[in-house]
């Protein structure tokens, strides 16, 4: 099988924050000194400079500003730094721009910038509505400036934006998970995105967890419900843990989730490309400490790993099965250049067991079911290679 180079993003990591929220596993870092502005955009175009040559004359079809926090970065670096992206790649006309930004460090105002500076879609780390939640949280916004953000992000014309919401928080009942659901679904967000709270290792809480924290049958009872109300709040489930308004399903995380490829740029930025010709598919990442990656502003390290062919089935599954719409046959040999055959046996398993079900035109694709959905871990793992001495 022939492996067609997919659609191509651009994902751009600004690695501060004000503070470090003590639940967080992303390469992010408290700001303790004043923001290195200009160093930092000249390490981001090196950096992009310095990525493999397997673009080819593919368009980006959407780019995300993510961190730590980049809206600490103004809306005029935001712009330089978008017209020198465009004098190097070609950006396709109609591409989603995402901009992630905390609401406790925005000025009122400052979001008619960065839509003036390019940006066309914005993400709100909101997370909770209740302020004993935000302090058990560790976060430095306080529900009223969600709402005042939202207030400013309308006011700029910028209604297609996404709300960021956690649920099974230290002490949180099923009517306080309800209760944030809710106050989201008054802002009118374009998407929604809803996740559990999880104890990642090298967090603080995952080295100590907090107490209060609501057991698995509380925790399935509150996706359970949350995702009933956002669904009567007109929100499609299409992800995990992304619900989204008729049009709106974010553009850049569904790249993701069906195996395109994106170059990762910034400190330890995360990257992914196909070569059509050889048929490889390498990973790429970048030094993850932002003062080392600073002084390697023009000769910026790079890890570049070519994915063994073995571990295709199991890295595409992993994204595409996050969909509540899956995948299909087609998809799957063009994005890994490997016949059906590779995945045959376990999808025949899946079924059998009721994780997978049969979908899509001629019944050539496959969704998981909503007990599939429950146990995704058990699902994707069916996929993993057999390794020798195993």
């Amino acid at each position: 099988m022939a492996l067609i180079a997919p659609p191509l993003a651009l994902y751009l990591h600004f690695p501060w924050c004000v503070r470090k929220c003590p639940y967080c596993d992303f390469n992010s870092h408290a700001l303790k000194a004043e923001l290195p502005q200009e160093s930092y955009l000249e390490a981001l175009l090196a950096d992009l400079d310095a990525q493999p040559a397997l673009i080819g004359d593919r368009p980006i079809v959407s780019l995300f500003l993510g961190g730590g926090t980049p809206s600490l970065f103004s809306p005029d670096a935001i712009g330089r730094l978008l017209e020198a992206i465009g004098k190097r790649l070609r950006i396709a006309g109609d591409a989603e721009i995402t901009l992630e930004a905390n609401p406790g460090t925005i000025e009122r105002g400052r979001f008619g910038e960065y839509r003036a500076a390019g940006i066309n879609r914005v993400s709100l780390g909101a997370q909770s509505f209740d302020p004993v939640m935000l302090e058990r949280l560790g976060r430095i916004h306080s529900a009223a400036e969600t709402r005042t953000a939202v207030a400013e992000l309308r006011a700029a014309g910028l209604a297609n934006f996404n709300i960021d919401l956690m649920y099974a928080l230290p002490g949180q009942d099923l009517a306080g998970a309800l209760a944030d659901v809710r106050a989201a679904i008054e802002l009118e967000p374009a998407h929604l995105s809803h996740y559990q709270l999880t104890m990642e290792p090298g967090t603080v809480f995952g080295g100590r967890p907090p107490p209060g924290l609501p057991d698995e049958d509380l925790s399935y009872e509150m996706q359970l419900s949350c995702q009933a109300e956002l669904a009567a709040g007109g929100y499609a489930q299409y992800e995990i843990s992304a619900y989204a308004r008729e049009g709106a399903q974010c553009a850049h995380n569904l790249n993701y989730w069906n195996f395109g490829d994106y170059l990762g740029v910034g400190a330890g930025a995360h990257g992914k490309l196909s070569d059509g010709a050889s048929g490889e598919v390498v990973r790429t990442v970048r030094e993850r400490e932002p003062r080392r990656y600073l002084a390697r502003a023009h000769a910026v390290a790079l890890q570049v790993t070519q994915v063994p062919k073995s571990d295709l089935p199991y890295e595409f599954m992993m994204n595409a099965l996050r969909l509540r719409s899956g995948f299909e046959r087609s998809q799957y040999e063009a994005r890994t250049g490997l016949g059906f055959e590779t995945i045959s046996a376990a999808i025949r398993r899946l079924e059998g067991r009721g994780l997978l079900l049969a979908a899509g035109p001629e019944g050539k694709g496959w969704s998981p079911t909503e007990f599939g959905r429950r146990f995704l871990n058990d699902l994707i793992g069916e996929f993993l290679p057999v390794r020798p001495g195993a």
